[in-house]
């Protein structure tokens, strides 16, 4: 068992942008880190990240009047005033630090005519402000830091797949994880631990996300009896390749791209007539689904993405990602044809509830980036803003774990071995049942009760059908079982891994989309159309009561910024 037993000072699960930058910090002050990926580092979501990062640098024709306050309030706005304003200050604040701070540790922007940092313009924000490394810019920051941490002595444990959390006298003491590759099952005894393990976005059918993206330390989180806040607020990305899903860079958009509908009509004049195309995301995916649903829509049920009028040099330099992926996987050149797009699941808003320090109510426990919410999005994030995040708070945890972690603090290899063999039997009863329900058909079924119940617009008969749904799933899940019993590579015990904690995030997520009887950035309910501030200025704490998911509310932290009606 000892050599199944890993112990670290800090423990970081997840090797995204936003562990990864938490990490950099947390090794540079000497203290043992251990990083826990269910991939390699470099395949971690962040990888896709394309259209870039937003800082005050006004840097572009147009932008040189920006700052942190106006960057602070279009990100306000952006979230239909639901963000907590304290953080949102955080967070823009630093944007300028953490991107200047990137571009020394090496990664290499796109630049102006004058050797600046380049800068787009992008969805709901009053200046071009979004930093960008062509159409890769996720690319380039997480290989940069991964880069940078090879400097450091990390232990990185790449393909393990965390199966629980691990508490000790009501501190987080670790947690326990399957390995991948043969099926054993490893724990791993910290003083901190940090959880960056991004969205879950796979429990919709139509999602940009990575197959990875399935929430389960959100889930694991949640079960230790942490609140997870605002799961109601998912954002559709307007543009994805229609057929697959592949996310098309709202770069494109910032780069001047048209949406058409099937009567080669700019539409976006009727719903945003100023803002057009680089409305928010929100704003811009209900657009669209209106336009589809009332007939306008092309094919099966897409629009046109048209990017000819830019030119190819242009086309060349600045989005070749969405070019090669364009080319690749539709057969089209967007030099040459219009590229059929559709709203696709892309973000979430909500998460395991942290302060501004990435602390969670568990002693011992942290969250940062998309996994977490802090909040700096609220009801609706803007482009830019996601990359910016894992920056800025993965290096403020990253401060807050050194202030409460010496290096001294007691590890409990107690419970962890404890917990190692209560997962090591869980795993064995798995592998052992009785055949019954396919697992992969039972999280289709989730993905498509999402997607048509809980989508872009939302009404109390439809949801409540949902949720009856989930509770038919739960039930079927409770019966299903794998062919494969091996320990060697099974995805398949991998798959049933994920499902248990899918299930219940989309629990979580229906009850609190039911219980806001408003509509608010990405959550738009057709029977209640308007905001409400007198009731619904509020976050959504949704938390466990023995067995049973109570949703309570917490006021939303206000600054500088009231509330007003939001249009573009």
């Amino acid at each position: 068992m000892t050599e199944f037993l890993h112990r670290h000072d800090v423990l970081i699960i997840g090797a995204g942008l936003g562990g990864l930058r938490a990490c950099l910090e947390v090794a540079g002050k000497g203290l043992d880190c251990g990083v826990i990926s269910k991939v390699h580092p470099l395949r971690s979501h962040s990888v896709a990240a394309q259209g870039g990062v937003n800082a005050a640098l006004g840097n572009a024709p147009g932008g040189e009047n920006d700052n942190w306050e106006a960057h602070a309030f279009d990100t306000v706005k952006g979230s239909d005033y639901l963000c907590d304003q304290d953080a949102v200050e955080i967070l823009c604040r630093n944007a300028p630090s953490a991107v200047y701070e990137m571009e020394h540790f090496g990664t290499v922007f796109s630049r102006d005519e004058n050797g600046k940092i380049a800068q787009r313009p992008f969805g709901g924000a009053g200046f071009p402000r979004t930093c960008y490394a062509a159409d890769r810019t996720g690319h380039n920051l997480l290989h940069t830091l991964y880069e940078r941490l090879q400097e450091h002595e990390v232990t990185f444990y790449e393909e393990y797949f965390v199966t629980s959390l691990v508490i000790g006298k009501d501190r987080c003491s670790g947690c326990t994880a399957l390995r991948i590759m043969d099926g054993t099952v490893h724990g791993f005894s910290s003083g901190s631990t940090l959880i960056a393990t991004g969205g879950f976005g796979r429990i919709y059918s139509r999602s940009t996300n990575a197959l990875i993206n399935t929430g389960e330390t959100e889930y694991h989180a949640f079960r230790a009896g942490v609140a997870l806040r605002d799961m109601e607020f998912v954002q559709f990305h307007p543009t994805s390749l229609h057929g697959t899903n592949i996310l098309i860079s709202e770069a494109a958009r910032g780069e001047g791209g048209y949406l058409l509908n099937s009567e080669g009509d700019r539409f976006m004049r009727a719903y945003a007539p100023d803002a057009m195309e680089l409305a928010p995301r929100d704003v811009v995916a209900r657009a669209m689904t209106r336009e589809i649903e009332d007939g306008r829509g092309i094919g099966d049920g897409y629009l046109h993405l048209d990017l000819r009028h830019l030119g190819k040099s242009l086309i060349r330099e600045r989005l070749p990602g969405i070019r090669l992926i364009c080319m690749d996987f539709a057969g089209i050149d967007p030099v040459r044809e219009p590229v059929p797009v559709q709203p696709a699941q892309h973000y979430s808003m909500g998460g395991i509830a942290v302060d501004t320090r990435g602390s969670t109510s568990l002693p011992g426990l942290y969250a940062a980036g998309e996994c977490s919410c802090i909040s700096v999005h609220g009801a609706n994030r803007l482009g830019g803003n996601s990359l910016l995040e894992t920056l800025v708070f993965g290096k403020l945890v990253a401060d807050t774990i050194i202030d409460d972690n010496p290096g001294t603090l007691p590890r409990d290899d107690r419970v962890v071995h404890e917990a190692v063999s209560r997962e090591e039997t869980r795993m064995n009863a798995i592998l052992s049942g009785d055949k019954g329900e396919d697992v992969h058909r039972i999280q289709s079924d989730l993905q498509e009760t999402m997607f048509h119940h809980f989508g872009i617009f939302r009404n109390e008969h439809s949801m409540k059908q949902g949720l009856e749904l989930i509770g038919i799933l739960e039930e079927r899940f409770s019966r299903a079982s794998i062919s494969y019993r091996g320990r060697i590579y099974n995805q398949a015990l991998v798959r049933v891994l994920e499902l248990e904690g899918m299930i219940i995030l989309a629990r979580v997520l229906a009850q609190s989309a039911l219980a806001r009887t408003e509509s608010r950035g990405s959550h738009t309910r057709t029977d209640h159309p308007g905001r409400d501030d007198r009731n619904f200025l509020v976050h959504s704490e949704a938390r466990m009561k023995e067995g049973s998911i109570e949703i309570g509310y917490t006021p939303v932290r206000l600054t500088s910024y009231p509330p007003k009606e939001r249009s573009y």
